[in-house]
């Protein structure tokens, strides 16, 4: 009777996993993760020479966990027995508390950190106009009180300090406006993303440190657009019984325009785009998304900012149509063109260097910086 019984249940998980195994063969291969907001593992490329140093096998598990049949239910799965087991963390997203997922911050390279304030600082040589520079916290720095007791991580604060001891440029303390509002909605529960309001507070450190005035909350009626944003922690995590944020705008779009450039050809293009309130990456809704080029023009007027940046800056960019007339968005991650020849061929008043910190210690482009 026990060997009938124990044949049975063999003979199921070899179906099942048979089974799993072959849909994985057979279903057609996606290369981005609207999910996750991520492309997936491309198909490893054989060699001797990949397999002796290891990269083979790397590459063939990332790309068998990318595509197994029914990937995002094994994730959810997976999240729920992390969970009952008393884990705090999956997938590198910690579950923390008020229903939040925050990002788990890794320590970074410290020798391409060094390497990155050098281009920044050719920038500051080469530019003949002010050069800012600032680090955004992430919400692991700035929700700490929040995140599982003991979790481990980079300390953000002192990386933001010694990284701004070594810069040439003017730096704009960020984090010290976040914290000071650390009990409000400064970033999105499912996302790594900070909120408008979070990009409230960093617009305002931004006119801090050009000498700008700054902007009062008071001036402006907060417009709630979605209630049903699941962002890219609530992918990673799994963490189906985590509750969809809200995504809120500040400044109407009246008399701003948008020329955007996707593909090396200009288009018209938007400060907010509704459509993307129906895909799973809400967050494109500001600018529609990730793009190479941006120019903002704003009735505001002041003066021309060419902003470096990555895609935190998508939801600042509202609050910096109110102080300058002109705000040109790069992105060195699709971008080459030289910056140095951009400030001069677009009479550009000031550049701003922001990034988040996670992104800045991974950004691979930073060299840009010094062309």
């Amino acid at each position: 009777m026990k060997q009938g019984y124990f044949r049975i249940i063999t003979a199921l998980f070899c179906i099942f996993f048979g089974g799993t195994a072959l849909l994985s063969v057979l279903l057609p291969k996606q290369t981005f993760s609207p999910q996750e907001n991520r492309n997936l593992a491309a198909a490893p490329v054989f060699s001797l020479k990949r397999v002796m140093d290891g990269r083979f096998m790397d590459e063939s598990e990332a790309y068998v966990s990318d595509h197994i049949a029914l990937r995002e239910e094994w994730v959810a799965l997976r999240a729920w027995c992390e969970r009952l087991s008393g884990k705090q963390e999956n997938n590198g997203i910690y579950f923390a508390a008020d229903d939040t997922l925050i990002p788990r911050v890794d320590e970074p390279d410290g020798q391409k950190l060094e390497k990155d304030i050098a281009f920044l600082n050719t920038l500051c040589q080469n530019a003949e106009v002010p050069v800012y520079f600032g680090l955004i916290p992430s919400a692991a720095a700035i929700w700490r009180d929040r995140l599982p007791p003991g979790a481990p991580g980079a300390d953000e604060d002192l990386w933001i300090r010694d990284l701004y001891a070594s810069a040439d440029a003017q730096t704009v303390d960020i984090g010290s406006a976040l914290f000071a509002h650390k009990d409000e909605a400064l970033y999105y529960r499912t996302d790594h993303h900070w909120t408008s309001l979070g990009a409230f507070y960093g617009a305002n450190a931004v006119f801090d440190a050009m000498g700008l005035p700054p902007l009062s909350l008071e001036d402006y009626e907060k417009t709630t657009v979605s209630e049903s944003f699941c962002g890219t922690s609530w992918s990673s995590a799994g963490a189906r019984w985590i509750p969809p944020d809200c995504i809120d705008t500040y400044v109407p779009s009246d008399g701003v325009s948008v020329v955007s450039n996707f593909t090396g050809k200009p288009v018209e293009g938007s400060l907010y785009v509704p459509d993307c309130l129906t895909q799973k990456d809400q967050y494109a809704y500001f600018l529609g998304g990730n793009q190479p080029l941006c120019i903002v023009t704003s009735p505001s007027g002041g003066e021309k900012l060419l902003l470096i940046r990555d895609s935190y800056s998508d939801s600042l960019a509202p609050f910096l149509t109110e102080r300058f007339s002109e705000i040109h968005l790069f992105d060195p991650r699709y971008n080459l063109t030289s910056i140095q020849d951009y400030i001069e061929e677009n009479g550009i008043d000031k550049v701003l260097v922001l990034y988040s910190f996670a992104n800045f210690a991974q950004e691979k482009n930073l060299f840009l910086l010094a062309r």
